[in-house]
């Protein structure tokens, strides 16, 4: 009977740990979108069984940025609302709101239903009929179903320039006679006092009024959600919605999608990844603001406009800008780096962030800025191939170098407050992030410092180099649950996400437990765990980041296979799954929020990680490419390097890889090497 009892439960327990299985594995191979022949992703909502489900999604002009969020319920009846921030607008704090929201004190309103128009035909009022389907490309457009011959389907997409969202609606007869119509047109109108005058929040729909539709054709009109100024200050001069106008916006929106388009290709034999670094392009160039620091590159997320990061501008999309060929995008890039050589203080720490239009420089913290700093702006200084430009930012690179060399305790590790988490979780007082950073920050500090004559310091940084490879071997090297990884910091017991770094750095000496580590023991189905303390006790936050430099240190180190696996899983579900289409900051902060950095990351993962693009100074770049075993070529085209635009192309040749560059669809260079060799290019 023991026995009899001991098979019942194994047998019970194989056959839950299979349904467990088989219930994730559908969950993960039945998205909720699907990938079009035009690069878009729809969603068949009349196809769902999964209703209700709702998301959310940025997208951002100069001068406004919107979080649409969507519902959709049982019946596939819609439920819009929009969250329309006008970032350059500054507004009062309120006396009973706390002193820190003075950061975020953007003019923002919500759009929802009650600005729809009136749409009255037989002296009936006809609303938008049940969601057929959801489509995504750069634009948010819902296809309705029709009702009493009038098909509506609405499409989202702000202003590049001015400040002002659209939902453009087209009205269709799907009749076989004529149809009049009376179209209503309300407007609504809110004012609040600001530090720049009267700000005025204006819905108004145009092209409405009484109209008659023949079968087949089609009215437009559309919705505005806009900001003015009546600028008390001078001279009452008064700005004008006269010039919004949808067809506008849309040439404006579709030239920049078509830059996206038409730079910066992949091209691999996995639809989902072509398709979900495509949408990473638009969502990191398209957060660009008008500031006082000129064009700013900033994160979104209903919370982080018109202001510049360490991290997230200097170090994550800073460095990617020049390759993407996009001249906003490095306009944007030069002058984050600009405002930071700017103020470099003359003692302590250098500010992490300048935010709202650049007046609040963040001084309250050391988050080990300046190892982000010389890591970013070492990387982009060499991706632009700019001698002149390296002359500039030179002080910023030395300053930041030097700060962290004097920071270093008495192991040689470089000390700070924090990390880019703020506190959020434990540090220490010297961790793994700011000496990792540091030591890339040297690796590629040197090539600069050769190629603007200072050989000397070239040579006392390569020292360095060298010191700060044994201290993080040294010093942050450890066993931790039974694994030879790191330790995030001295005292540190459990695994952290952030022991990816020294692979992104190059350093693999404990690279096969820390792989491990990154996609065994902290994987999960939305990524990289911040932390892990056990099975029993495994946290829930994730911040995308840490699973986007694992993924891009795993390809550098050439553990492709490993990291394809879940970098599949991880892209499917991102951009198919429950909450598309971009990578996310973090959960459960923010609510996983598509904040624009974290899509320059994944586009790096294959720059820097799958191709192993690395220029060594500033006319000579690197190729180690991780061609999957599955795959038999992949390329990117249009990518901008140096100041010249080329194609790399690399092809599967037995047991070797073809490389070439082209330039002008003419090759300039092709070798063959073995898999796990790499070649220098002359540029």
């Amino acid at each position: 009977m023991k026995l009899h009892y001991h098979i019942i439960y194994w047998l019970s327990l194989l056959y839950s740990i299979s349904i467990n299985a088989q219930t994730a594995n559908n969950k993960e191979n039945n998205p909720y979108w699907t990938i079009d022949r035009n690069e878009s992703i729809v969603w068949d909502v009349d196809k769902e069984s999964r209703l209700p489900h709702s998301g959310n999604i940025e997208m951002s002009g100069k001068r406004i940025s919107a979080i649409i969020y969507y519902n959709i319920d049982e019946k596939g009846m819609l439920q819009l609302t929009k969250d329309v921030i006008f970032p350059q607008l500054r507004t009062y704090n309120r006396t009973d709101q706390p002193s820190w929201k003075k950061y975020r004190a953007y003019f923002r309103r919500e759009g929802n239903a009650s600005t729809h128009p009136m749409i009255n035909r037989n002296q009936k009022t006809i609303a938008p009929g049940p969601v057929r389907q959801v489509e995504i490309n750069g634009t948010l457009k819902f296809y309705h179903q029709a009702v009493e011959d009038v098909q509506i389907t609405r499409t989202i997409y702000p202003s590049m320039e001015e400040r002002y969202l659209c939902e453009l609606w087209e009205i269709k007869n799907t009749g076989t006679e004529a149809i009049q119509l009376n179209i209503s047109n309300p407007s609504t109108l809110q004012s609040e006092y600001g530090y720049k005058g009267l700000y005025n929040f204006k819905t108004y729909i145009s092209q409405g009024g009484k109209l008659e539709i023949n079968p087949g054709e089609s009215h437009l009109m559309s919705i505005y959600y806009s900001a003015t100024i009546t600028d008390l200050l001078n001279g009452n001069k008064d700005e004008s919605h006269e010039n919004f106008h949808w067809k506008k916006a849309l040439e404006e929106r579709t030239r920049f999608l078509d830059s996206m388009k038409n730079n910066l290709v992949l091209k691999t034999p996995d639809q989902t990844i072509n398709t979900m670094f495509a949408f990473s392009k638009i969502r990191a160039a398209e957060s660009i603001f008008e500031s006082s620091m000129g064009l700013i590159h900033s994160p979104g997320g209903g919370n982080y406009y018109l202001g510049t990061w360490a991290n997230d501008q200097v170090e994550y999309s800073g460095p990617f800008f020049p390759y993407l060929g996009y001249e906003n995008a490095n306009i944007a890039a030069y002058n984050t780096y600009q405002k930071f050589l700017e103020n470099i203080p003359t003692e302590g720490h250098i500010p992490y962030a300048f935010e709202l239009d650049g007046i609040f420089p963040m001084t309250h913290l050391d988050r080990g800025d300046a190892a982000m700093i010389v890591y970013g702006t070492s990387q982009y200084v060499l991706s632009t191939g700019n001698k002149e430009i390296g002359e500039k930012l030179w002080p910023l690179i030395e300053w930041s170098i030097e700060y962290c060399h004097k920071m270093r305790n008495n192991e040689g590790a470089v000390k700070s407050g924090s990390d880019e988490m703020e506190g959020r979780i434990s540090t220490g007082t010297a961790n793994l992030s700011t000496s990792s950073l540091y030591y890339g920050g040297l690796k590629f500090a040197i090539p600069i410092a050769k190629s603007l004559g200072k050989e000397t310091l070239a040579a006392e940084y390569e020292n360095r180099r060298k010191e700060m490879y044994a201290t993080i071997e040294n010093y942050f090297g450890a066993k931790i649950e039974g694994l030879d990884t790191y330790k995030y910091f001295k005292e540190n017991t459990h695994l952290r996400h952030w022991i990816c770094l020294p692979l992104n750095m190059g350093i693999y000496t404990r690279k096969e437990a820390t792989l491990k580590v990154l996609f065994e023991k902290l994987w999960t189905d939305n990524g990289i765990l911040v932390e892990y303390r056990g099975d029993s006790t495994k946290q829930e936050l994730f911040w995308d980041r840490g699973t986007l430099y694992a993924f891009r240190g795993a390809m550098k180190a050439g553990a492709t296979e490993l990291a394809l696996d879940r970098l599949k899983r991880y892209s499917h579900k991102r951009l198919l799954g429950d909450h598309v289409p971009y990578a996310v900051e973090a959960y459960p902060e923010n609510n996983m929020k598509h904040l624009s950095a974290e899509s320059a990351l994944y586009a790096r993962i294959f720059t820097e990680g799958m191709f192993g693009i690395e220029p060594i100074d500033l006319n000579r770049i690197k190729i180690k490419p991780s061609l999957p075993k599955a795959w038999n070529e992949m390329s990117i085209t249009a990518l901008h390097i140096m100041g010249r635009i080329i194609d790399i192309q690399i092809n599967r040749k037995g047991e070797y890889l073809k490389i070439e560059l082209l330039e002008n669809n003419r090759v300039f260079f092709e070798t063959l090497i073995s898999e796990d060799e790499s070649t220098t290019v002359q540029l």
